[in-house]
């Protein structure tokens, strides 16, 4: 694994001296598309704050801190899909059908409309909308001790959506998403990009792998 763990750092830094081109209109394209996808679906926003509102106490937002770009922290933005007292225990990773969540937010997590609002950290540019899906802190320390070079996932920012998420979802192991992010950093392209963005709309619509 840690030959493995070194190709990969080899491999990654000789493909980030070609990203220019690419990172540019990359960059003009989420731009465009999340404008206008944010506009598009503010009507289900609204509907769906109201409904959050409605049935618990609490904020509709809910930020919390991630890892990003080259391990610097942002806070990512979702819509509430938790009780207020989700971590009174500590940070702790969804599980399957997790009574933390509320009736409301099962239905916008398994349509995938809680991660709508990542679109501004998308405009911000703190994320892109295809890259590793971003760790928490606690999370990334974590697995930097039993994965080698878990860290190299950090030379690219973080996205919205994935290669591991359209393959593998919640069901993979850490290990596993490791391996598809570093296919992803390795092999990105834009047509790569287009082929993740269609297979998230066939996983948003079937539910594939919510929680």
């Amino acid at each position: 694994m840690r030959c493995k763990a070194a190709a990969y750092q080899s491999d990654s830094q000789a493909r980030t001296k070609g990203w220019g081109f690419y990172s540019f209109f990359k960059r003009l394209f989420e731009v465009v598309f999340s404008v206008s996808l944010l506009l598009f679906i503010l009507p289900v926003l609204l509907l769906t704050a109201a409904a959050i509102k409605l049935e618990s106490r609490g904020p509709i937002f809910y930020k919390q801190e991630r890892v990003g770009l080259n391990g610097r922290p942002f806070h990512v933005i979702k819509l509430r899909s938790m009780r207020m007292d989700a971590e009174k225990n500590g940070p702790q990773w969804a599980s399957k059908d997790d009574p933390r969540v509320t009736r409301v937010g099962k239905f916008i997590r398994k349509t995938r409309i809680d991660e709508v609002p990542q679109l501004i950290n998308v405009l911000r540019g703190d994320m892109s909308l295809i890259g590793p899906r971003p760790e928490r802190q606690v999370f990334t320390d974590k697995f930097a001790k039993e994965i080698p070079g878990f860290k190299q996932r950090l030379i690219v920012k973080p996205g919205l959506t994935g290669w591991a998420q359209v393959n593998g979802g919640y069901e993979a192991t850490p290990e596993e998403k490791f391996e598809m992010d570093m296919y992803y950093i390795q092999k990105q392209s834009f047509l790569l990009d287009m082929k993740i963005l269609v297979r998230t709309v066939w996983v948003v619509l079937s539910g594939t792998g919510a929680r």
